[in-house]
């Protein structure tokens, strides 16, 4: 064998071992979208929240507005139920290409005279799924219902009875009636777990 051949013999060993050790490079797994349907701070940090800890993956989640189709201020559970949903749907159509659409909807109802807010969380998903749950509620003081009966939007309210600004973007009206024990943010949370409970359990009918 010849010197030549030798050194190529030799050149293509340390070649293909260098090839076996050379670090192969995974392109990183493709993040999932999903497109909250307001561009309201605590609307998607909840949305964020409830889905990773739900449903652990990949996300790029994104704000958006749109119109929910009902009044300014939803004032019964149907018509908060629908602006969720129409939320929701409205995103869909907006963003076609995510792979999940969020509609959150805050509303209040009344009780015997007292006023209670509450809101709606409708998810969709590519595959066809829809995702619905209600938070709890609270009753809020009377100041601020006699501020809602008179038109008055609650996070426009909240802001006029508690000398804020823009508090719906911050802590809401939950945050400043617990004193930031559950904030606007939290206290959706819950609702967007609990709205993607069939998604978990895909193997369920719901």
């Amino acid at each position: 064998m010849s010197t030549s051949r030798n050194h190529r013999t030799i050149i293509n060993v340390l070649a293909n071992k260098f090839a076996l050790q050379r670090p192969t490079m995974e392109s990183p797994p493709k993040q999932k979208l999903v497109v909250v349907a307001s561009n309201n701070i605590p609307k998607i940090k909840a949305t964020r929240d409830g889905f990773t800890q739900m449903l652990p993956d990949s996300y790029d989640f994104r704000g958006i507005s749109v119109d929910s189709n009902v009044s300014d201020q939803p004032f019964s559970d149907e018509e908060t139920l629908r602006g969720a949903t129409n939320r929701a749907q409205n995103a869909q159509a907006a963003r076609i290409e995510a792979d999940f659409w969020v509609g959150i909807e805050g509303g209040v109802e009344t009780h015997n005279g007292s006023i209670c807010s509450f809101a709606w969380i409708v998810v969709f998903g590519k595959d066809g799924k829809v995702g619905k749950a209600r938070t709890s509620a609270y009753f809020l003081p009377e100041r601020t219902c006699q501020l809602l009966k008179d038109g008055v939007e609650l996070g426009h309210a909240d802001d006029m009875v508690f000398g804020q600004t823009d508090s719906k973007n911050k802590q809401g009206s939950v945050g400043l009636l617990t004193g930031g024990v559950v904030d606007r943010a939290a206290y959706y949370t819950q609702a967007v777990i609990l709205a993607l409970i069939p998604f978990r359990n895909a193997s369920l009918d719901f």
